[in-house]
């Protein structure tokens, strides 16, 4: 995922793994910004443009720590949809992997092409996109026999009817401030009949803190309030945005660009998943939703 392709908690999780980082270190934060510099976070509006530039400069920056703190619950060539693992071997929310076979696939958000690589084991033709190249680094480290492009997937650089599949695992449409551009994108490039499968964070966690522990079970803000969430620096430029969307919202950008939403998949916390992912934890996990997948299918 670039996952949970993906995750992006708003700060990176807190627990470490074993796994070391196997490229050069990631540049400075930015050029002239003092040592130990953080973010103000804060609610304002950012569109298009500003959220584009500020997610590719923060996933480039981040992309390091985020394969070393992650890569090991993702694995090289696993699908894994959401931090609370379910994974595509059992959800087959693509299909069944029998089906996979000669299929064309593009991944939007790919990270480190995870998911790429496990539907290429699976007989698939994918194509893995990011916005980030420092994330498509790290896909070439780890290797794969299928194309790597660095694009915008509010415009996907595709012929019309190029993909059979698509699919974004926690990918693209949470950091973006027009959803329905991006999923207008993938219908024009989807073939007829396509299938479009993307998760996010659950719609409702918008209104709980970010916190993994009991401090994260107290609703502290409306979740009607769409302001967006921003990370800015001490010239007021945004460097991290993310998109609040509702759950009624999403599904009238689904059926507004032309998809048939086809299920709802909110996954439940299994009792295997020990692991806390930024405010993902078992013990929220057990009481309130945190990832929304949306099945989607271009008629």
């Amino acid at each position: 995922m670039a996952p949970l392709r993906r995750v992006a908690p708003r700060r990176v999780g807190r627990k470490s793994t074993t796994r070391e980082p196997n490229i050069q270190e990631p540049e400075p934060y930015e050029p002239g910004e003092p040592e130990g510099f953080e973010p103000e976070a804060t609610r304002r509006d950012a569109g298009v443009a500003e959220s584009a530039r500020a997610n590719r400069g923060w996933w480039d920056r981040n992309a390091d720590e985020y394969q070393n703190e992650h890569g090991t619950f993702l694995g090289d060539d696993r699908f894994v949809w959401c931090p609370e693992g379910l994974d595509e071997v059992e959800a087959e929310l693509l299909g069944p992997p029998e089906d996979l076979k000669g299929r064309d696939v593009l991944e939007i958000g790919a990270g480190a092409a995870q998911c790429s690589r496990w539907l290429a084991a699976q007989g698939a033709r994918p194509v893995a996109l990011d916005l980030s190249h420092r994330q498509l680094q790290h896909a070439l480290r780890i290797g794969g026999p299928f194309p790597l492009v660095c694009a915008d997937a509010g415009a996907l650089p595709f012929a019309d009817a190029s993909f059979d599949l698509a699919c974004s695992a926690y990918g693209a449409l949470p950091f973006v401030a027009d959803p329905r551009l991006v999923l207008r994108e993938v219908r024009r490039v989807l073939r007829p009949g396509g299938r479009f499968v993307f998760s996010v964070t659950h719609p409702v966690r918008w209104a709980f803190p970010d916190e993994p522990g009991p401090e994260g079970l107290s609703v502290s803000s409306s979740y009607f309030d769409r302001t967006p969430y921003v990370e800015q620096d001490e010239e007021g430029r945004a460097v991290y945005v993310e998109h609040h969307r509702t759950l009624g919202d999403r599904v009238r950008d689904i059926a507004a660009t032309g998809f048939r939403l086809v299920d709802l998949v909110e996954p439940e916390w299994p009792a295997w998943n020990t692991t806390e992912w930024g405010g993902w934890s078992p013990l929220r996990g057990n009481l309130i939703p945190g990832t929304a997948i949306f099945v989607c299918e271009r008629d």
